[in-house]
């Protein structure tokens, strides 16, 4: 099969599934009666239920079986906190405008179409170009502004509705800005991220766990990105779910005690040599992965191994699920190392998990700009001599020779390192002064002698007070649900084996918007007395269904109930019994009215198998 008919089979295969999920209403386009609004969308009353069901299950597969401490936090966040975090500056993608309309693009975004298109569909592409195109693809994310301005002029890439010339790419912020308060003097964002508001409440939960490393904290919750062009319908959306965890360890110490149970669980791993040589992903056990240094320690590792059983649980498949580490010039300077979940789904792999060892940079950035420390203590045994630098500005002197910049000065000298400070003692001594550079003012200042002391003595220590790094798996909860359509879907032949397709989704159980559906065989008072009885008890055991009294054939009914994704249809065909089928195997068993909800019960909740009812009770052959 040439490339080109495999995209067309995927966009085939991605209608089906966007199709019926948007006609049964799994989700819609927000705000559809006024022309709808790109990148928004709403879920319908079964895509509620798939998103419920796949948040319980998170909390119960972390933060209970992790016992993690929750919390939520307000969308709306001070401007002060994103600043600390680096929002407000770098948070941003390259976009472009054409020159005409002003429609606006993502630069990246037509230059990866640009490459892919060339490389998939041009039959003349030499093999120098294709390499080319290729290697470009590897460095998009790493290219400037300037670099991906050069690269849309030089391949004549043009807007894509209209063709009309482009602007140069330019930074674009890609939060939503806002004002607390009426006087709009107290400016705020929506958060781009939940994981601030953990970190900011870092002092009062480490009070809260009895002062004690290691801890996670956890939150759910809505997250916002003004995206330049949303595409690829719930992949790509302005307001999202995020669940992020935040696992705060010593940094000496990143051992986990629970590692030993899943160290030898393996699982695709696209390494980064892997990615440089360009060689697939390889199954690998995660301890020999921890050992061998691939992964950088076993909390990072225990983490990706609980990440790739929540989602296979919920219904990925596994030979299409892969952890992707990120290469060097991904990741953020101050990150020990970092891996993407990656789901393959009709729009490639797309990242739906990142698990980063992101070092202790966000709880420093938040002391350095609160004033507040968000420090760990590990008490000594017995008190311990130590060598401590002393840094002590002498603030008089300098503010007679800074004035106005007295403090910034101060901060960047108590700030210094050990090896800077010492050569800067050193240089004093020999000079009596010494060249600083003081980065809050972005130039180079004289030091004297008279102006700072720096010094080593020895101290005793009760304590040891240091900041703790953090491991953060973040689920992007809209694209794992979104992969899990895809994954889940199918069609078959419809029963009386004409031509039309019925269509199925394949829910674990776990997840299902609808467990069962009770369906009268056909319509009459005492079957549908039954059919009452029967809801009545499956409530009572907690199990969602929907009862169908639709005069249609029962055939037909049983097609809608599988579109929907449920795993059960009980049929009441007497007052006594009734049959139980399964949505996938078609297989039906039969079943006394007072047992059937405990026996769906059962199955759903995963204390017995299909296999061991259709063992205990009769197979009816309808």
């Amino acid at each position: 099969m040439d490339a080109a008919q495999e995209t067309r089979n995927k966009e085939a295969f991605r209608h089906a599934v966007v199709n019926t999920l948007e006609r049964r209403l799994f989700f819609i386009p927000s705000f559809k009666i006024y022309g709808g609004v790109a990148g928004l969308y709403d879920y319908g009353p079964p895509g509620c239920a798939v998103k419920s069901n796949v948040l319980a299950f998170w909390r119960q597969h972390f933060v209970l079986e992790e016992n993690m401490l929750e919390v939520d936090c307000p969308s709306v966040t001070p401007e002060v906190v994103l600043k600390a975090s680096g929002h407000v500056d770098k948070f941003t993608d390259l976009m472009v405008k054409d020159l005409k309309t002003g429609r606006c693009y993502r630069a990246d975004h037509l230059v990866k179409d640009y490459c892919k298109d060339k490389i998939e569909n041009d039959h003349n592409l030499s093999a120098e170009l294709a390499a080319e195109l290729r290697h470009v693809l590897a460095v998009l994310d790493d290219l400037s502004e300037e670099e991906l301005g050069a690269k849309i002029k030089s391949y004549g890439i043009t807007a894509p509705d209209t063709k009309n010339a482009l602007s140069d790419p330019y930074p674009f912020n890609l939060m939503f800005k806002t004002s607390i308060g009426p006087s709009g003097l107290s400016p705020g964002f929506m958060r781009p991220e939940t994981a601030q508001g953990i970190f900011v409440n870092f002092k009062d939960l480490y009070y809260y766990n009895g002062n004690k490393l290691p801890f996670a904290a956890a939150q759910i919750g809505q997250a916002f990105r003004n995206e330049i062009s949303p595409r690829q319908g719930l992949l790509r959306v302005r307001e999202f779910t995020l669940a992020e965890i935040e696992h705060f360890v010593d940094p000496d110490d990143k051992s986990h005690p629970k590692f030993s149970e899943i160290s030898n669980l393996e699982f695709l791993m696209l390494t980064r040599e892997d990615q440089v040589s360009e060689r697939p992903a390889r199954r690998i056990p995660i301890g020999v992965a921890v050992l061998e240094g691939i992964v950088n320690n076993e909390t990072l590792g225990y983490f990706m191994a609980r990440v790739y059983l929540f989602l296979t649980h919920i219904g990925i498949d596994k030979d299409r699920l892969r952890f992707r580490q990120h290469q060097a010039n991904e990741m953020a300077h101050y990150a020990a190392d970092c891996w993407d979940a990656e789901i393959e789904c009709t729009h490639d792999w797309i990242e739906c998990v990142g698990i980063a060892d992101r070092s202790a940079y966000d709880l420093r950035a938040h002391t350095d700009h609160s004033g507040t420390p968000l420090v760990a203590h590990e008490k000594y045994p017995e008190p311990r001599e130590v060598e401590k630098l002393v840094i002590a500005p002498v603030k008089k002197e300098l503010g007679l020779a800074f004035k106005g910049s007295q403090k910034m000065v101060v901060e960047a000298l108590e700030a210094m390192g050990e090896k800077e400070a010492m050569e800067m003692k050193a240089t004093l001594e020999a000079k009596g002064e010494a060249d600083f550079k003081v980065c809050t003012l972005d130039k180079n200042v004289t030091i004297k002698s008279n102006m700072v002391s720096i010094s080593k003595e020895i101290k005793k220590e009760h304590q040891r007070v240091f900041t703790p790094s953090v491991i953060e798996p973040s689920f992007g909860i809209g694209r794992i649900i979104y992969c899990l359509y895809e994954h889940t879907f199918y069609t078959r032949p419809a029963r009386d084996g004409g031509e039309e397709q019925l269509n199925v989704f394949r829910f674990p159980s776990l997840i299902a918007p609808i467990k069962c559906t009770v369906l009268p065989l056909v319509q009459n008072q005492e079957f549908e007395e039954v059919a009452r009885r029967i809801a009545r008890s499956l409530t009572a055991v907690g199990i969602s269904y929907k009862i169908d009294i639709t005069g249609t054939s029962i055939g037909r009914r049983y097609a809608r109930t599988d579109e929907l994704g449920v795993p059960f249809a009980i049929t009441v065909d007497s007052t006594t019994s009734v049959t139980v089928r399964e949505r996938d195997s078609k297989l039906q068993i039969r079943v006394n009215v007072d047992e059937v909800a405990s026996v769906v019960k059962d199955v759903t909740d995963g204390v017995s198998t299909w296999a061991d009812v259709q063992w205990k009770y009769p197979t009816h052959s309808s």
